[in-house]
């Protein structure tokens, strides 16, 4: 039986990936956590930080303690969102109880000591950060909120607290790629009636007699939306989450292989103490 109380040690810390482009600023601390380093199991095996999910409510609090011990900081200091596949943008100036999380898909703070987590499980999570003004942003980014400007609002919520675009860097971590990801017909009409530009973002399907259906580049669509709101620093890790089954928990791969639910990745960011 896995005791949950128990103090994590070096053997069961949770696995974070980190961006170049974030690691390298000052008074900012950041991970793409994968599944790794947890207590869930079965489905969940075994970092799932998704509340939402229908694994254990021990288990998850027990993986987000972890998460947040990755920085040195207590399990209330790690915020999420109620994600409705938004543009919505909260604005949080102290941790607030998991079962009183904003319905929003984005957080932005200037606080230190505030982990900001993002949930996804093939949706882009977005890590933002300005360390001369000290101010940090989350988004989680899937196709609705991509093209509904959940990236665009996270960045204008940043300014009104005294950021500047020219200095945010953003980070887009593990999300599903083109090759995994099959839209049909309603899908792309409804991009290209948007702007037909976004043509360029979609593939015939990789499948045999699937005409009308093709392949989504969901990473290539938000780095774009990026550089035309003005960002001069964007990174992309380049990590699907549909192909790599031991690192990273798929909705899609789940549904595909017929299972009944699937655990969420958490992205977080904070500020140091200034």
């Amino acid at each position: 039986m896995t005791d949950h109380n128990a103090e994590p040690s070096n053997a069961v810390m949770p696995e974070a990936l980190e961006a170049a482009s974030l690691a390298a600023l000052p008074g900012i601390r950041h991970a793409f956590f994968t599944r790794r380093g947890g207590c869930s199991e079965g489905l969940y095996t075994s970092l799932n930080g998704g509340v939402g999910s229908a694994d254990t409510r021990d288990a998850v609090q027990e993986n987000r303690r972890r998460m947040a011990a990755h920085f040195n900081l207590p399990a209330s200091n790690l915020v999420s969102l109620y994600q409705i596949h938004s543009a919505d943008v909260a604005v949080v100036e102290a941790p607030f109880p998991i079962d009183e999380r904003p319905r929003a898909d984005a957080m932005v703070t200037n606080r230190p000591g505030i982990i900001l987590g993002i949930a996804t499980a093939d949706c882009g999570p977005l890590l933002f950060a300005d360390p001369q003004a000290g101010i940090i942003g989350a988004a989680h980014s899937g196709w609705k909120g991509a093209i509904s400007g959940v990236l665009e609002e996270t960045i204008a919520c940043m300014e009104t607290l005294g950021a500047d675009r020219s200095r945010i860097s953003v980070a887009l971590g593990p999300t599903i790629s083109r090759t995994a990801y099959e839209v049909g017909p309603e899908f792309i009409t409804r991009f290209k009636a948007t702007d037909v530009s976004y043509e360029r973002f979609f593939t015939p399907s990789a499948l045999e007699g699937r005409e009308g259906y093709a392949q989504f580049d969901l990473p290539a669509f938000i780095g774009a939306r990026a550089q035309a709101a003005g960002i001069k620093t964007f990174e992309n890790l380049g990590l699907c989450t549909y192909a790599d089954d031991a690192r990273f928990y798929s909705f899609r791969r789940a549904t595909h292989k017929g299972e009944i639910d699937y655990g969420r990745l958490i992205s977080a960011i904070t500020l140091s103490k200034r």
